[in-house]
């Protein structure tokens, strides 16, 4: 077997609304509503995935919040996904846009260890969100 791209990605939520606001509203994406099932908004032929991973939770941890243990007032992740942007100034402009219309981060833009510009906040249905730009993927472009 050879896999050849992540084919298809979907949050699982008990709040529809609230989390297709998030994904339409704040974060842009042209979501379309399905005919037979109106509820499941979605999008095809969205650019495909540059990475894919099993992280432990006490590494997201020490990357979010610098420390070992995810803080319990905050709902444990059970994935995450990172939107891939222009450039580092792209990422701190998307979270002064989407805090004017109410998004709350775990942490602004900030540069990891490795490069990569992100920043991170928790989704309705508890999926860890970034929005990132790690040079790497846009070596091509230059």
């Amino acid at each position: 077997m050879e896999i050849k791209c992540i084919a298809g990605f979907a949050v699982i939520t008990k709040q529809p609304n609230s989390s297709a606001s998030l994904y339409q509203e704040k974060l842009g994406l042209p979501l379309e509503r399905y005919d037979e099932q109106p509820e499941y908004r979605f999008m095809d032929k969205f650019p495909g995935a540059n990475h894919f991973g099993v992280w432990p939770l006490n590494m997201a941890a020490q990357s979010c919040f610098g420390q070992d243990e995810w803080p319990s007032s905050i709902p444990e992740p059970t994935a995450t996904i990172d939107f891939e942007l222009a450039d580092a100034e792209a990422v701190e402009s998307a979270v002064e846009e989407m805090k004017v219309k109410g998004q709350v981060f775990i942490h602004e833009a900030r540069t990891e260890p490795w490069g990569q510009t992100i920043a991170r906040f928790m989704s309705p249905e508890g999926l860890l969100v970034g929005l990132s730009f790690a040079p790497w993927l846009h070596e091509q472009e230059a």
